[in-house]
């Protein structure tokens, strides 16, 4: 079974689906928050095994309706895919693939392991002071949710 990882980036959260190999599927974009980035997860979860596949690199190639994968070649000529949500936003895309079979076996792998996979956030958890705050209290309410019991202290790796 694969997992999401959620982790910090320069401006804010993402995430990376991780094969249970260890290598990484597909990449999300960069969220406000962890809510949003889990909200993120949630919906490759929800469209991944039934999305259909769009090869965008044939000749008039057919057009499906979102959800879906859209497998492309980048400027470099490697294939990618892209996976949309039903509002056509992008929410995954993967790394570059050099050949097309390579890149439909990252399609199907998202397909396989997004809809059962585990959350892991290493993102840490910020607690207010113990002055200014009473036991088990966390910083704000966004937190609340994903503190721990007993407010033992900031948490770096947190498993779903």
């Amino acid at each position: 079974m694969g997992k999401f990882v959620i982790k910090d980036a320069k401006t804010g959260p993402k995430f990376d689906l991780l094969a249970t190999n260890g290598q990484v599927i597909c990449s999300s974009q960069i969220y406000k928050s962890e809510k949003t980035c889990r909200e993120g997860i949630a919906s490759v979860r929800n469209i991944a095994a039934t999305a259909g596949v769009e090869d965008q690199t044939v000749e008039g190639y057919e057009v499906l309706t979102h959800p879906k994968f859209e497998i492309y070649q980048d400027s470099a000529e490697k294939f990618r895919f892209r996976l949309k949500a039903k509002n056509g936003q992008i929410v995954a895309v993967s790394q570059a693939y050099t050949t097309m079979k390579s890149c439909i076996g990252g399609v199907e792998s998202v397909k396989n392991n997004a809809p059962e996979a585990t959350i892991v956030s290493l993102l840490a958890k910020v607690e207010k002071p113990a002055a200014a705050a009473k036991k088990g209290e966390v910083a704000d309410a966004a937190d609340a949710a994903d503190a721990p019991k007993g407010g033992k202290g900031p948490v770096k790796a947190m498993t779903e």
